[in-house]
């Protein structure tokens, strides 16, 4: 993948100015490096992700969508438990819902233990679109991690994971 600059300044650039900052302003090298690269990243990332979710004729929102029902591990869900995951009032997560229902990507259905609630879940054509997704995914991943070798790669996911283990364990201030 070819390095691409911005405002003249290459992606390595900007990550060693903005660590700089945070480290005059009093923050701690070692953490600002860390917090900082993988901010960097994730906002590279999201880029990518908002152009190849365009190509797939899915917004952000709808995608939170099929991801939920996706990793739900094949129950349904309902409506407002796909509103608090996506962060969403009710009231848009209905609309929403609409939207996808007409374009087939997800089916609802009544809940056969509780007449009164509605349960979602992916249609065929969700789960093609889910799949598509995540293929077209891990070939940009795939081209920012090949800078790494296999050994190296798993040594950063464990790292990584050791701080997601972690963040139970921590209230921010």
């Amino acid at each position: 993948m070819a390095a691409r600059k911005k405002a003249g300044r290459t992606a390595q650039e900007q990550y060693k100015e903005a660590v700089a900052s945070y480290v005059a302003a009093g923050g701690d090298e070692s953490v600002q490096r860390v917090i900082t690269a993988v901010n960097s990243l994730g906002r590279k990332l999201d880029q990518w992700y908002t152009r190849q979710l365009a190509d797939l004729d899915l917004s952000h929102g709808e995608w939170s969508v099929v991801a939920v029902l996706a990793t739900s591990e094949g129950r349904p869900v309902t409506p407002s438990q796909l509103a608090d995951a996506s962060n969403v009032a009710a009231s848009s997560m209905t609309h929403r819902l609409d939207k996808m229902t007409e374009r087939g990507i997800v089916r609802r259905s009544p809940d056969p233990e509780n007449r009164t609630r509605v349960l979602v879940e992916l249609t065929t054509a969700g789960w093609e679109l889910f799949e598509a997704a995540v293929r077209e995914a891990n070939v940009v991943e795939s081209d920012v991690l090949a800078v790494l070798k296999r050994e190296e790669r798993d040594q950063l996911a464990a790292l990584l994971e050791v701080v997601i283990n972690g963040l139970d364990e921590i209230e921010p201030a």
